[in-house]
């Protein structure tokens, strides 16, 4: 089966050197993501990438391949999103946010749950 509806695609630009508390700010942010019951969150690790500082990171130079650039993803409902903004207030101190409404389609068995994960 299939379900389809709106939804809000947050995405969050950091670096992977990023840090909350000692830990990386990647593992925090999904972490509360988690804790606020949303839908789900991914981090991709990307392969080259500048931000501000137009610095370029990659893999490609050693030297360089110690803060690439991180994406976390997590899509859900508009409410849901726009809550958990609230929580990156407290973690960024750099880094962009970008929201973009788009259409979901998710698919699951016909016996598995409807919940946040199905």
């Amino acid at each position: 089966m299939k379900a389809t509806g709106s939804a809000l695609r947050l995405t969050i630009l950091i670096n992977e050197s990023d840090m909350w508390h000692h830990k990386p700010l990647f593992q925090e942010i999904v972490h509360r993501a988690h804790q606020a019951g949303l839908a789900g969150a991914s981090v991709f690790r990307g392969i080259e990438g500048f931000g501000a500082s137009s610095l370029i990171h990659t893999t490609r130079l050693l030297s360089l391949s110690e803060d690439l650039p991180v994406e976390i993803v997590i899509v859900d409902a508009e409410d849901r999103i726009r809550a958990f903004l609230r929580q990156l207030d407290e973690l960024l101190v750099g880094g962009m946010v970008v929201l973009d409404e788009c259409q979901v389609t998710r698919y699951f068995a016909d016996d598995a749950p409807q919940g946040a994960d199905g």
